[in-house]
């Protein structure tokens, strides 16, 4: 199966696995076809207005990052038809699991990127996104490693340039490191409010939460995931 050609220069933002084990020959096939129709081109310019990547039209775009095995993409895709869907997931394995479902639920209202998600970011025109998820980033449990996990003050500016105002950012994880360290670094950035007035704010899911596959490992082993939002000033 060809692949699609991939940029040379070191990623900033992805530290883990591109590939686990083989592809099967079905999910090969969906890959390549799913990345031929739903993949967003970064060597081309960006659209003035990123609804032009959607052959239906959008109200608001949405952008999910690490998605994962895509539960949580493939039903907001799903239950909100006229929002535009963009995952990001570097994973091979992940994203031909996930385009093998997409290829018997075809959505127009979805695009994925299965580079860097920096790159995406830095891609898109300013203001342009309605909301921002990353659910169950990698941790990078050790402190030596802390760096690389995805929010840093930097990729909070490139969230606030490319959020609308009033739009969200949405962070869940079972890991407490994790889930400290970000409300420290959107608590102290300029551009983002928590949305919490009570515990149930971030101990409850979001409306509509449909799980992953992730968070129920996270249950089984009794870790307590935490939901976070926040808005842009």
């Amino acid at each position: 199966m060809n692949q699609p050609e991939r940029p040379s220069r070191a990623t900033e933002g992805f530290f883990g696995r591109r590939r686990g084990r083989p592809v099967g020959s079905q999910q090969a096939v969906a890959l390549e076809e799913g990345l031929r129709r739903y993949r967003i081109d970064l060597s081309v310019p960006p659209p003035a207005d990123p609804a032009g990547l959607f052959p239906v039209a959008v109200s608001d775009i949405r952008l999910e990052i690490g998605f994962g095995g895509g539960e949580h993409l493939l039903h907001a895709a799903a239950t909100e038809p006229g929002v535009g869907f963009v995952g990001v997931e570097p994973f091979v394995n992940g994203m031909a699991k996930f385009l093998a479902r997409v290829e018997a639920e075809p959505r127009q209202n979805l695009r994925v990127y299965d580079d860097d998600a920096i790159r995406l970011l830095d891609w898109l025109p300013p203001a342009c996104i309605g909301r921002i998820d990353l659910f169950y980033p990698d941790p990078w449990p050790k402190k030596k490693h802390w760096k690389r996990r995805f929010v840093s003050r930097v990729n909070l500016d490139r969230f606030a340039r490319v959020l609308r105002p009033g739009g969200l950012f949405r962070f869940a994880s079972d890991i407490d490191t994790y889930v400290n360290w970000t409300l420290q670094h959107c608590r102290t950035h300029p551009d983002f409010s928590w949305l919490a007035s009570e515990a149930d704010d971030w101990r409850l899911p979001y409306a509509g939460w449909p799980g992953t596959r992730y968070e129920a490992k996270a249950l089984r082993e009794d870790r307590r995931p935490a939901y976070l939002s926040f808005r842009r000033r």
